[in-house]
C-alpha cells in the first residue's frame, strides 16, 4: 500500500492537505490556536500546550519506530547547521513574542477567524517568507551553513537501537505528563 501512494503524486498532495485539515482541528479542539493558552504557557500558568506537545511526541515516537521495526518506514534525517538552527529561532521567537503564536498554531486560529491571526499571522508569514527568501544568497553563503551537523538520529551515532532511546524517553514523558496533570492548578 505504501509503495503505491509514493507512485501517486495527486494521492499524496489531497492526503497531506487532509492531514492538514485534520492538525488545524485537532489543534482548534486542544485550545492551542487561542492566544490565551499559548500566552499561558509561556507564563507557566497554562500546561495545555506541552500535555499536547508531550503526548503527540509519545504517539509519535511509537508510531513511527514501530512502523520502522516493522519495514514500513524508513527514517531520512536530514542535515543540520548551528546558523540555521540560530537564524530558525529568531525567526519562531520573534513571531511567538509578537503575536503569541506558533506556525501551526496562528494557521489553526486564522482557520477558525481570530482577526490577530488573520491580520498579524497572514501577513507576518509573507513578509517573513519574503524576507527570507529575499536575504536567502546572503544567509546561505554566510550563516546557514555554519556548524554543520550530520545526518544521523541518535541510536546511529551511539550504535544502539532505536527502541534503547524510544522506551526510556516515552517513559519519562508520561511521568512528565503525570506529574503536570497533578501538580498544576
Amino acid at each position: 500500500m505504501l509503495d503505491r501512494l509514493h507512485q501517486h503524486r495527486r494521492l499524496q498532495l489531497l492526503l497531506g492537505l487532509l492531514m492538514g485539515v485534520l492538525f488545524g482541528i485537532l489543534l482548534q479542539k486542544g485550545g492551542l490556536t487561542h492566544y490565551d493558552v499559548v500566552l499561558g504557557q509561556l507564563l507557566f500558568r497554562d500546561w495545555t500546550v506541552v500535555k499536547i506537545m508531550l503526548s503527540a511526541i509519545i504517539v509519535g515516537a511509537i508510531g513511527i519506530f514501530l512502523l520502522r521495526s516493522f519495514g514500513h518506514v524508513r527514517l531520512q534525517p536530514k542535515p543540520a547547521s548551528l546558523g540555521g538552527s540560530a537564524i530558525g529561532g529568531i525567526i519562531f521567537g520573534a513571531g511567538l513574542a509578537t503575536l503569541g503564536y506558533c506556525p501551526g498554531t496562528v494557521t489553526g486560529a486564522m482557520g477558525q477567524g481570530s482577526y490577530d491571526a488573520l491580520t498579524g499571522g497572514f501577513f507576518g508569514i509573507l513578509v517573513g517568507a519574503g524576507l527570507f527568501a529575499h536575504f536567502y544568497p546572503w544567509l546561505d553563503k554566510h550563516i546557514l551553513n555554519k556548524g554543520r551537523i550530520q545526518a544521523q538520529t541518535f541510536p546511529e551515532l551511539w550504535g544502539v537501537s532505536p527502541w534503547t532511546l524510544v522506551l526510556p524517553m516515552v517513559l519519562v514523558m508520561a511521568l512528565l505528563l503525570w506529574f503536570i496533570e497533578r501538580f498544576s492548578g
